[in-house]
């Protein structure tokens, strides 16, 4: 399985979707699932996202401790 990129771009949908989400009151979750690393999870939590989806990332960085790699995409 080959790693999925980040599409940048899909930062403004994330970012309507929010303000839909908070005009309208209403309760779902945005999930972003591809390419999330420590380079954009940040971005991506700003934007609006409350569930980021990154296997690469987790279970590759820093020798695999999973604990680290989560806090470090948690992180804003």
């Amino acid at each position: 399985m080959a790693d999925k990129k980040f599409i940048p771009d899909v930062l403004s949908k994330i970012k309507e979707l929010d303000e839909i989400k908070k005009n309208d009151n209403l309760d779902f979750d945005i999930e972003v699932d591809g390419g999330i690393d420590f380079s954009n999870s940040k971005e991506a939590i700003i934007a609006g996202a409350n569930i980021l989806v990154s296997g690469t990332t987790i279970f590759k960085e820093n020798n695999g401790d999973l604990r680290k790699n989560i806090e470090t995409l948690k992180k804003i």
